[in-house]
C-alpha cells in the first residue's frame, strides 16, 4: 500500500504596495540574509501578484499568502489573511 503525502503549503508574509486590479493585489516580501563573503547583513526584495477573491486588503497592509495553483500567466499566489498590525514585531 502507498503512503500518500500530503504537500507543504509555503506561506509568506508581505506588505501590498498595489490593490488598483480587480481581485489582484500586489505584495512585496522583504528577504534578510547574511553575504557568504562579506558577512553582511543584505535584503533582497521580490513582487508577487497574489489573487484577492474577497477584496479585503488594501494598499499598507501585511498579509498572509500561500503558493497554489497558477491563476493567470503570471498570478499563482492566493490571499491567506490579513495580519492584524498588533501582531508585528516591528
Amino acid at each position: 500500500m502507498k503512503k500518500i503525502e500530503k504537500k507543504q503549503i509555503r506561506t509568506f508574509v508581505g506588505e501590498v504596495v498595489s490593490d488598483n486590479m480587480d481581485k489582484t493585489i500586489v505584495v512585496e516580501m522583504v528577504r534578510t540574509y547574511t553575504h557568504p563573503v562579506f558577512h553582511k547583513t543584505m535584503h533582497k526584495a521580490k513582487k508577487y501578484k497574489v489573487h484577492d477573491e474577497s477584496e479585503q486588503a488594501k494598499k499598507g497592509d501585511m498579509v498572509e499568502f500561500y503558493e497554489g495553483r497558477p491563476v493567470s500567466k503570471t498570478k499563482y499566489m492566493y490571499l491567506a489573511r490579513v495580519v492584524p498590525a498588533h501582531t508585528i514585531n516591528q
